[in-house]
């Protein structure tokens, strides 16, 4: 039996919401807590992140004697700030993913709901 066999005549099939149903979903209460969530995360990281960025980018400008000081054998304090970029990516994105999977995936599924039904 395919999908479509499944879910015709399905009391709970999935509905197509219209553009109303969408302007009135982003006024509602559960949008605008769903927002303020996504963005009281993402807009502090972001700039923790840039700002961390340019620090090392201007220490790589105008501080050489700084990034060149030895730490262990050939390794230098600029290799260790510049693979440091790259674990902080790593570290934001796994935040990230958790605090997604934790607060914003549930709330967003269940205004999905509310717009389109429940799922099959």
């Amino acid at each position: 039996m395919s999908t479509a066999e499944i879910s015709e005549g399905s009391p709970q099939e999935r509905r197509t919401p219209d553009a109303q149903a969408f302007i009135d979903m982003q006024a509602s209460p559960e949008f605008q807590e769903l927002r303020t969530r996504l963005r009281k995360f993402v807009f502090p990281i972001t700039a923790f992140f840039l700002l961390w960025y340019a620090v090392y980018v201007v220490l790589a400008t105008y501080a050489h004697d700084f990034m060149a000081t030895k730490v262990l054998g050939n390794i230098n304090l600029g290799i260790i700030l510049g693979l440091g970029q790259f674990v902080t990516t790593f570290a934001i994105t796994a935040w990230y993913v958790k605090f997604a999977g934790r607060e914003l995936d549930p709330r967003s599924a269940a205004i999905r709901e509310e717009l389109e039904g429940p799922a099959q």
